[in-house]
C-alpha cells in the first residue's frame, strides 16, 4: 500500500485521497491510491503457468419483461472435476446478474469488485447506472485483465441487465480484451455454449414467460452437459440443480431449489427414451 495510506493509517486519519472529490470509479480509485491490490496489477513470474479451476457453461435469455441467467455448478481442473457445486451467477446490483467463465478464482474476485464499483457508483452519484453504462464498466474492467489472460488466466462473463426505462431485459457478451457487444433474444458462454445455443436456438421464442425461459435455459444446460464434459448436469443424486436467475421489475432473484428440481425433475422425464433429442412429442417449440 503506497506510504501515504500507510503513514495516515498510523496517525489513524484518512488519507488525503479520501477525501478529495474525483471519479465515481470505484476500481480507478484503488488503482490510484493502491494499484496493487487489483487483481490486474498482480504481476506473475515470466513464463508462469499455472493450473487452476475453470467456470464453464453459462446461458441468458430474454423473455416478456426481463431476462434470465442460469449457470451449471461444475469447475473443472484439467481432466478432473474441482467443484460439483460452484456458484457462477451472481447479483451485480439490485437490476443486473453477471455469470462467469474462465479461470474461477480470477473471475469471482472481478465480480465482487465489480459488486463493490457499481455500488460506489450509486452511493457518489446518488442514481442507479444504466444497464449500458454497467456492462461498458465491466468491460472496462476485462480490459485491465488482459495481461493475465496472455498467461492463460483468462476471465470471460457475461452480463445481463434490466432496463426500467424500457421494460425490458438485455445481455452483453464479452472477449478478453474487453470488447463489449449487445446480444439479442439468448446467448451462452464457456466450454459448453455451443450445444446450449443450439438447443436454445430450437426451444426460444418470442413472449416466453418467466416460467418458460427458465425451463429453456434449463434444457440448454442439459443439453450443454450431454455434450460437453466440463459442464455439469443436473445431478439427481447430490440434488444440485443450475443456479437461475431472473431480473424484471422486482429485480433480481434466484430461483428456488425446490422450483428448480421440479423443472429439472420434468426435464429428465421427458428426455426419457430419447436423452439426446427434444422431449417425445413436444417438437421444436419451447413449453
Amino acid at each position: 500500500m503506497s506510504s501515504d495510506v500507510s503513514s495516515a493509517g498510523r496517525s489513524g486519519r484518512l488519507p488525503q485521497a479520501f477525501t478529495v472529490p474525483g471519479s465515481a470509479s470505484f476500481s480507478e480509485f484503488v488503482g490510484q491510491v493502491a494499484p496493487e491490490l487489483l487483481p490486474a496489477r498482480r504481476p506473475l513470474p515470466p513464463g508462469a503457468s499455472l493450473e487452476a479451476p475453470h467456470g464453464t457453461t453459462i446461458v441468458a435469455l430474454e423473455f416478456a419483461g426481463g431476462v434470465i441467467m442460469a449457470g451449471d455448478r461444475r469447475s473443472t481442473m484439467g481432466n478432473l472435476i474441482a467443484n460439483r457445486d460452484m456458484e457462477k451467477v451472481f447479483a451485480a446490483d439490485e437490476y443486473a446478474v453477471v455469470g462467469i467463465a474462465g479461470t474461477a478464482g480470477l473471475a469471482i474476485e472481478l465480480v465482487k469488485l465489480y459488486q463493490v464499483e457499481l455500488e460506489h457508483y450509486e452511493k457518489i452519484e446518488g442514481t442507479l447506472m444504466s444497464v449500458e453504462g454497467k456492462a461498458n464498466r465491466l468491460a472496462n474492467m476485462i480490459r485491465g485483465q488482459l495481461g493475465l489472460a496472455m498467461q492463460g488466466l483468462a476471465v470471460v462473463p457475461i452480463f445481463a441487465g434490466y432496463d426500467v426505462s424500457d421494460g425490458s431485459g438485455r445481455i452483453y457478451s464479452y472477449d478478453v480484451t474487453g470488447g463489449c457487444y449487445r446480444e439479442h433474444d439468448h446467448h451462452s458462454i464457456g466450454s459448453g455454449s455451443l450445444f446450449a445455443r443450439g438447443s436454445m436456438k430450437k426451444l426460444w421464442r418470442p413472449g416466453l414467460d418467466a416460467d418458460a425461459a427458465v425451463r429453456v435455459a434449463v434444457e440448454g444446460l442439459y443439453d450443454a452437459a450431454d455434450d460437453d464434459s466440463a459442464t455439469g448436469g443436473p445431478d439427481l443424486g447430490r440434488r444440485i440443480w443450475p443456479t437461475v436467475a431472473v431480473v424484471d421489475l422486482e429485480g433480481v432473484r434466484f430461483v428456488s431449489e425446490q422450483s428448480l428440481a421440479s423443472v429439472v425433475e420434468q426435464v429428465v422425464a421427458d428426455r426419457q427414451g430419447n436423452p439426446g433429442g427434444n422431449p417425445v412429442g413436444q417438437g421444436g417449440g419451447a413449453r
